[in-house]
């Protein structure tokens, strides 16, 4: 018989991938908590005309990439290839709307048909955030300056911030018309795909990577001419704030996103630290998605991030070591140790207890590898006197029998004292 494997890109996270990760997760739970953002969580599984409706149906998510299918009701089902629009319908189906603004956050996997690389899977993983009825550009700058902190916390170098605004619904009608035209009399300069998009979705042209496409659209008609005053003056307000908060930026005029609903405020932050620039964050602004889906007209905005390229560019060291290694043989030590190991597990400290029953030199020679600073050893002679050994395993000290019985010795807070955490 065979042997299984995982589908092509769906990835297992084994236990030293797992640590990393929630690691970040930590960090972002409490930037978001010091934030005061509250977490939702929605279902892996909708129906489809949910990003249909949201995302749009000439982006390439909705038209090549998602995962769907009937199910036994013959209802059209999709897995979630992105977090916003399932916050959203939430948001609407639990009138959360009407109760102020929400501030939000997400993670969890999403699924997109697209080619595995290294950081990008078919079913991958995102944090978001999504604030939903606050409209000020104030609004967008805190919600990026969330973002900007937290990688920096994270420790992520070398970061970029990108920064357009799409104008409103009116402004993006009239810059997509003059741009159409424009694109009309060199379409045969343009790659095949921007052809294609060229019918569907125009603006999404800008965002091409194919060198000859880039080339030919440094000459392009900006979207910055076709802003109405109003948008204009907020998107000075966004820079404006953002320069007062010591946050650096880069205007990138092709920035589109590739999602439909954005408006106003775009933004991605990038980072070089793997060599070349690779986006870890976007999102905007996308004041009608809520109201396209169904729900009272609400500004909103919000960002995601992708774990697993983030992965790939933090410094993957992170410390999972015990702080103790309680080192075990005998049919009196075995059982004693298991009582200890929990005692001083309740009391705070990391505890890894040697289940092997192995000579005590194979115990010793994993407690080395383990990383912790100190070893308690328990033998049946031990037990009987009522002692531990304690045996340092870092750098220099004494090995010391310490009474661990005695209710007048606190233990835990000595083994603090010799290097326990």
């Amino acid at each position: 018989m065979s042997q299984l494997q995982s589908l092509r890109g769906m990835v297992d996270l084994l236990p030293e991938q797992t640590r990393h990760w929630q690691n970040v997760e930590a960090v972002a739970r409490e930037h978001f908590r010091r934030a005061g953002l509250e977490e939702i969580r929605t279902p892996l599984l909708e129906v489809t005309d949910l990003f249909a409706r949201g995302i749009g149906e000439a982006t390439d998510v909705v038209g090549k990439e998602m995962y769907s299918f009937l199910d036994r009701g013959e209802r059209s089902c999709t897995l979630r290839p992105e977090g916003t629009a399932s916050v959203v319908r939430a948001a609407i189906q639990h009138g959360l709307l009407s109760q102020g603004v929400q501030k939000l956050w997400y993670s969890g996997p999403m699924f997109r048909y697209e080619r595995p690389q290294a950081g990008r899977q078919r079913q991958f993983h995102q944090i978001g955030v999504e604030c939903l009825g606050a409209s000020s550009a104030r609004s967008d700058v805190e919600t990026i300056a969330l973002a900007w902190d937290l990688l920096a916390d994270l420790g992520l170098t070398g970061l970029t911030l990108e920064l357009n605004t799409l104008g409103t619904a009116d402004d993006r009608k009239a810059y997509r018309n003059t741009l159409v035209s424009w694109l009309e009399e060199r379409s045969d300069q343009l790659d095949a795909d921007s052809q294609k998009r060229l019918t569907s979705n125009p603006l999404r042209i800008l965002d091409s990577k194919n060198p000859t496409t880039q080339a030919l659209l440094n000459d392009a008609p900006t979207l910055q001419a076709a802003l109405s005053a109003d948008s204009a003056s907020r998107f000075e307000e966004v820079q404006r704030l953002l320069a007062q908060l010591s946050i650096p930026f880069t205007h990138n005029t092709r920035l589109v996103r590739g999602l439909d609903y954005y408006g106003h405020t775009a933004f991605e932050i990038t980072s070089q630290q793997l060599g070349a620039q690779a986006t870890v964050c976007g999102g905007g602004r996308y004041d009608g998605l809520v109201q396209q889906l169904g729900g009272p007209a609400t500004p909103a905005v919000g960002w995601a991030l992708g774990m697993e390229r983030l992965l790939l560019m933090l410094d993957s060291h992170v410390n999972t070591a015990p702080d103790v290694y309680l080192v075990n043989r005998g049919d009196q030590a075995e059982t004693a140790a298991l009582g200890l190991a929990r005692a001083l597990r309740n009391a705070g400290l990391a505890v890894e207890l040697d289940g092997s029953g192995a000579a005590f030199g194979k115990q010793f020679k994993r407690a080395d590898r383990s990383g912790a600073p100190l070893a308690l050893v328990l033998g049946d002679g031990e037990v009987t006197q009522g002692l531990v050994r304690v045996k340092p395993l870092l750098g220099e000290g004494e090995e010391q029998s310490l009474p661990w019985r005695d209710p007048a010795m606190d233990l835990p807070e000595l083994l603090k004292s010799l290097g326990c955490h």
